[in-house]
């Protein structure tokens, strides 16, 4: 269990730096899978219930389960990504939300935190919206 979480933490850590304008949820999803695979497990999303994907990316309006495509994140969009990983007859998930397409200009201006309230995990910004909850 501890190797499947610490995996799943690394494909998450990893996913996480992709984040940016112009990138697709396809290629994230892509990317993580490959690590995935190499580190010998097995992402468990994939096949699950039709799911065609490896990871779950949420973007904007999407609450959980997001499927990955084509569609490139824009400045200002919001994604969540959820790991599941299956390895050594152990599974684990793991999520983290980011805003990292908000240009760092712009959150030291506040024009992003009026918008979403924020807060620092080991140095890492998370931004989360509370309006429509």
């Amino acid at each position: 269990m501890r190797a499947a979480c610490k995996l799943a933490s690394r494909v998450l850590n990893f996913a996480g730096t992709l984040v940016k304008p112009s990138i697709t949820t396809n290629e994230i999803d892509m990317a993580g899978h490959h690590m995935i695979v190499e580190a010998g497990a097995y992402p468990s999303p994939l096949g699950y219930g039709g799911f065609p994907k490896s990871i779950c990316t949420s973007v904007n309006e999407c609450a959980c389960h997001g499927l990955p495509d084509s569609t490139q994140l824009q400045n200002g969009d919001i994604i969540t990504i959820d790991v599941n990983v299956f390895l050594n007859k152990a599974e684990y998930a793991i999520s983290a939300h980011y805003d990292h397409t908000c240009v760092w200009e712009e959150v030291l201006q506040n024009k992003c935190l009026n918008k979403y309230n924020h807060t620092a995990i080991d140095g890492q910004f998370y931004f989360y919206q509370f309006e429509g909850l």
